[in-house]
């Protein structure tokens, strides 16, 4: 295909996909249970970071942890007590243990309290630096400034380390990502569009290679950027609605155009 004719596919493509129907089966149904932001952000946030595998596995366990937060993420991230954790010890979602999760809503409760709350981290993150890696370096090292398990580190990917952090690429689209089509939130403003990096997943990587987009054999951070620079070529406002059209095509194992 030629770009122009590449462009149009993916077009096409993203405008299936990039609907309400995506929604019910995928882990951002999560986040949309709620309307405040910072229950969106936490709730996104933690399905996110548990989403690999089955998407109806992710889907059921991100909804049961939701629930053993009384079903008001913010509310209970801000006002826990050790003692409301305890039960959390209890939670496993494939590596992802009880250790891990009482982790990450430490860190949570320590973010809200102490830094102003996710979106306000993150954005610090991307002032500081200008790029999405920036945001998600800082991100991760205010993530883990409390006491933990190195275990759990392998949990929060740092591009830093060479990931292609897929699971806060995503987070990051469904937060900032303006679509008008009722997918994403679009409800951090201090992060432009623009500059968000593709959620680089194996279906999107080789479908992205098949397509003649990726030449980097590697999903990894690299491979990141160079896909992410050239689908702004096609979108300069907006990289990653293509994650769509090449997400599914690859999970559903549909028909390429040569």
């Amino acid at each position: 295909m030629t770009d122009t004719e590449l462009k149009q596919f993916l077009d096409s493509q993203a405008a299936r996909f990039d609907c309400p129907d995506f929604i019910a089966e995928d882990p951002i149904s999560v986040p949309h249970r709620f309307s405040q932001p910072d229950d969106i952000a936490i709730a996104g946030f933690l399905a996110a970071t548990i989403a690999w595998g089955q998407r109806k596995s992710i889907v059921k366990s991100a909804h049961r942890l939701i629930n053993w937060m009384d079903g008001s993420p913010h509310d209970f991230i801000v006002n826990c007590t050790e003692a409301d954790l305890k039960p959390f010890e209890q939670f496993v979602y494939r590596t992802f243990n009880g250790t891990d999760c009482v982790t990450f809503l430490r860190s949570l409760h320590n973010i809200y309290v102490n830094h102003g709350g996710l979106e306000n981290v993150v954005t610090e993150g991307f002032k500081a630096s200008g790029s999405i890696r920036g945001a998600l370096s800082h991100f991760y090292q205010v993530f883990f400034e409390i006491d933990h398990q190195h275990r759990t580190e392998k949990h929060l990917a740092n591009p830093d380390k060479g990931s292609a952090s897929k699971r806060m690429n995503m987070f990051l689209r469904w937060m900032v990502r303006q679509s008008g089509t009722g997918v994403d939130f679009g409800i951090w403003r201090g992060i432009p569009q623009s500059a968000l990096c593709i959620p680089l997943d194996v279906h999107v990587g080789n479908v992205s290679r098949q397509l003649g987009l990726l030449s980097r054999k590697q999903n990894d951070w690299q491979a990141v950027e160079e896909l992410t620079a050239r689908l702004r070529q096609f979108c300069p406002d907006d990289p990653v609605k293509y994650d769509f059209a090449l997400f599914s095509l690859g999970v559903n194992n549909l028909e390429i155009r040569s």
